[in-house]
């Protein structure tokens, strides 16, 4: 007990959040199937996190091959491995200190992998030069971020730093703020609108913001998290002319860049346009740019592999920057050889291209099939509206409750949404996240499901929560 009055109050102050909830409904659910307690499903259906393999996809077999003869470096030797796969891992091994992925490599990454990075970059913005010395890798893009937090934010000062962050945003950001001693900008993506950024709202929330703190930076999110759209080039350039004027640094999470599903649709980076803008904002706009093997067609979520590239960094800022992140340890090797496959996979004539560029377009086709049947479904439904999905890995429709079903929530003291997956929890086995845990306006509320995820499981899902909402309306209309 003495201890416990000498815990961090950051630490006793914190909440049990709707995660939290849920998740352990979500495990004693699946409890009660193994022990044979529950006979109306037989197995939760979590689509609840951005994970792809916990989706039913299967991992990259190139990538998974020449991990294991990195870990097992002995596979070097067997002939059932193509020959380009034993040649990437023996180049990899080369990289580590003592041929080992067991050894530490250098805090920012190893070299030759940030070298292929700068390079995959370069190719992405079509030949805007990228430098390994601008690029620092992280055991996941989350952990940059929360390193550029620490440079940025100031806390022990008379007005406190503020960050603009879009409304909706995934949770943990929020609280990564909070815990560096940030004060939160909330921002609306406008949803009307297809989740568009609107200039005219980010002046709103600076204006606001002002009067209450010292604003430094602005967080986007594109494509978007939880809400799956993809900024326009127009809009990009609009933001960026606005960071200009008012002086605030680009914090652009571009983690789902690979995953765009519509035709007519196409990513661009934040660092490609503001090249493009003219030496006067091209030259002067600070950037840090983020990504990750986690997203995208790999789906390496527990390797933990993510950099971030700084873009017109003051030169004695960047020093500092490097002296930070060589304040910690090493990021895992695992992750850094996820990054360095997702930078430079097979190309035409290597012996693994076949069935890495089949098995990357399977992905790709089925996520894309995912988005489209998911909109079928949730236009037959009563209460369910939901803007065009584009990109990214999850789809955030608009649930139009009853009054009823309003006045039942605030009987139970609970968001109607948190009440609704909880109700979907429990009836169906299905995981997905209520829209209160991410920010929206009042009196609006969503859910979050994975789009990314096999077509049978998706399927099942979506029968799941057709079954249940029906019902569901029904009951509270």
């Amino acid at each position: 007990m003495s201890f416990l009055r000498e815990i961090s109050p950051l630490v006793r102050n914190t909440f049990l959040s709707e995660k939290d909830v849920l998740l352990r409904l979500a495990a004693q659910i699946a409890a009660e199937i193994q022990q044979g307690e529950r006979k109306d499903y037989i197995e939760v259906l979590d689509l609840s996190s951005g994970d792809l393999h916990r989706g039913g996809i299967k991992p990259i077999t190139f990538v998974r091959q020449v991990l294991a003869a990195c870990f097992y470096p002995a596979l070097l030797e067997d002939d059932s491995l193509p020959l380009d796969v034993k040649e990437r891992a023996d180049d990899l091994l080369r990289q580590c200190d003592g041929g080992s992925v067991g050894s530490y490599t250098d805090s920012c990454g190893i070299t030759k992998i940030k070298h292929g990075l700068s390079k995959f970059i370069t190719r992405r913005d079509g030949g805007v030069p990228s430098s390994p010395d601008d690029i620092f890798i992280t055991s996941g893009s989350q952990m940059a971020l929360m390193f550029m937090l620490k440079l940025l934010v100031q806390s022990k000062v008379p007005c406190q730093t503020g960050v603009l962050i879009p409304v909706p945003t995934y949770a943990s950001f929020n609280l990564a703020l909070e815990d560096h001693g940030a004060v939160i900008i909330p921002y609306y993506l406008c949803e009307e609108q297809g989740w568009t950024l609107q200039v005219e709202e980010l002046r709103r929330a600076l204006h606001a913001g002002r009067k209450t703190c010292n604003p430094v930076a602005l967080y986007i999110c594109n494509p978007g998290n939880p809400t799956g759209h993809i900024q326009s080039r127009k809009s990009i350039e609009e933001v960026i002319r606005f960071a200009a004027e008012e002086r605030l640094f680009l914090l652009a999470d571009e983690v789902y860049q690979s995953c765009v599903y519509r035709e007519d649709t196409k990513f661009e980076s934040y660092k490609k346009v503001l090249s493009e803008m003219g030496s006067t904002i091209s030259s002067t706009v600070e950037l840090a740019s983020f990504n990750s093997a986690s997203k995208g067609f790999m789906g390496e979520c527990g390797l933990r592999g993510g950099y971030v590239e700084l873009v017109n960094l003051d030169p004695a800022v960047k020093e500092y920057t490097r002296i930070l992140f060589s304040t910690r340890s090493s990021p895992p090797v695992g992750g850094q050889i996820a990054l360095d496959l997702m930078a430079d996979p097979p190309k035409p004539g290597d012996p693994s291209f076949l069935t890495f560029s089949e098995e990357v377009q399977s992905i790709k086709n089925m996520m894309c099939k995912n988005a489209c049947r998911i909109q079928e479904v949730f236009a037959e439904l009563p209460g369910i509206s939901c803007q065009p999905l584009k990109a990214g890995f999850f789809v955030f429709p608009c649930l139009h409750f009853p009054p009823r079903a309003i006045k039942w929530a605030k009987k139970r003291q609970m968001e109607p949404d948190m009440l609704y997956c909880l109700q979907l929890l429990e009836e169906t086995g299905l995981h997905v996240r209520p829209g209160c845990e991410y920010g929206q306006r009042k009196d609006s509320h969503h859910i979050r499901l994975l789009v990314a995820t096999h077509e049978d499981i998706m399927e099942d899902a979506l029968q799941r929560l057709k079954t249940f909402h029906m019902r569901f309306m029904k009951e509270f209309s």
